[in-house]
């Protein structure tokens, strides 16, 4: 609490944490199933990778966290269960253990098949990957989350936005077939609007993994997909009830507009730099209900690239800011960090190499959030 107001004080954080398959396929064994690879590696307690990813969100210790990049397995939570009881609630190297009472998991559309399996096929699978839910997302808060007023958006059709930039060929043409045009689904992976109840206050995690705007030919159809992508939830923060929104509920609209939000995720964009449409990030950032003043920043980062001006906000090891925690406008921005320690600390230990930790760092935002109670009674929290 804050002074005679009530308040509360809410860390959020995004973390992509790299735990996808192909970093558990253990070298000329022909006998593993790729898509149980992250389950095996969690189930032994003992990875070093998976330990220092829980040491750095033990260190950070974040209320809510949005987690890119972790497998997801149909119909079952055996990963992220194994993931909180044998590393989050372990403390490693000293730190205060962490756990998480509610989970928001769900299909993404990596890996996911069309109908279009033929060898010249553009659209062979609606998100890259090799097995449904590589490359997945998961929530995990200290708070009650309202699975009920939940919204995904996985199966909304990217020729359903408005002006879209779906990619076309040299004299203005679809370059997906008119019948691959129809399937094409916007999300990469899938957009999530997920309510969380903080003492009776709703806070809004609109959560996303945009595809990387590279990898691509002339068409351009993986940066124009991240733009689109990112728009998505600009649009959706300024749309109403008659909005071209639709979920997969076939609920339409966007948020409502009193709503306090967090949009969370490696967007896989910068404002500034990198190989993103150079209105992707510009679009959301610039919105009139987003604060992202000042953006979260680090010591680490800004040594990592000396000569680069924007070096301290970025939160890829390769030089960019591509992850995000954008807090609505009313929201107060109490502190901000990306974990990126300088080389002479001894945390640097986790974020020395991709294969120490992840190749991204994990970004977080303390809020005050505003309530409607004036005491706060929240069990999970004890």
């Amino acid at each position: 609490m804050q002074g005679s107001h009530a308040f509360i004080n809410v860390k959020v954080a995004s973390f992509n944490v790299s735990m996808e398959a192909n970093n558990y396929i253990e070298e000329g064994d022909a006998t593993q199933s790729i898509n149980l690879a992250l389950p095996r590696a969690l189930a032994s307690a003992e990875h070093q990778q998976i330990k220092n990813i829980a040491e750095i969100i033990q260190r950070v210790q974040p209320d809510i966290l949005l987690l890119n990049e972790f497998d997801y397995l149909e119909n079952t939570k055996i990963g992220i269960n194994a993931f909180q009881n044998k590393y989050l609630s372990v403390s490693q190297q000293g730190h205060a253990p962490i756990y998480y009472p509610y989970i928001y998991l769900a299909p993404v559309n990596t890996g996911v098949k069309t109908p279009f399996q033929s060898a010249n096929s553009r659209l062979t699978h609606y998100g890259f990957g090799k097995y449904p839910g590589q490359y997945g997302m998961v929530v995990l808060s200290k708070y009650p989350i309202e699975n009920q007023q939940t919204r995904t958006f996985q199966q909304f059709l990217w020729q359903d936005m408005p002006d879209n930039l779906m990619p076309v060929d040299s004299v203005g043409n679809s370059w997906y077939s008119k019948a691959e045009k129809k399937h094409m689904r916007l999300s990469s992976k899938s957009h999530w609007d997920i309510p969380v109840n903080i003492c009776n206050k709703q806070l809004n995690i609109l959560a996303s993994h945009p595809t990387p705007p590279v990898f691509d030919g002339d068409e351009d159809r993986n940066g124009r997909r991240n733009h689109d992508e990112i728009r998505f939830w600009k649009d959706y923060i300024t749309a109403n009830s008659e909005s071209y929104h639709y979920d997969d509920q076939g609920k339409k609209g966007g948020i409502v507009e009193s709503t306090s939000f967090v949009i969370v995720g490696d967007l896989n964009a910068s404002a500034v730099e990198g190989s993103a449409h150079p209105n992707a990030m510009r679009q959301l950032l610039t919105h009139s209900r987003i604060n992202d003043y000042p953006a979260p920043t680090s010591e680490g980062g800004a040594l990592n690239k000396p000569d680069n001006p924007n070096a301290a906000s970025h939160t890829a090891s390769w030089g960019m800011r591509a992850d995000y925690v954008i807090p609505s406008s009313e929201l107060k921005v109490i502190d901000s960090g990306v974990f990126w320690p300088k080389a002479d600390n001894e945390a640097s230990r986790l974020v020395s190499s991709r294969s120490a930790s992840s190749d991204h760092r994990l970004v977080w935002a303390t809020l005050a959030l505003k309530l409607k109670d004036k005491e706060c009674n929240n069990d999970s929290l004890n």
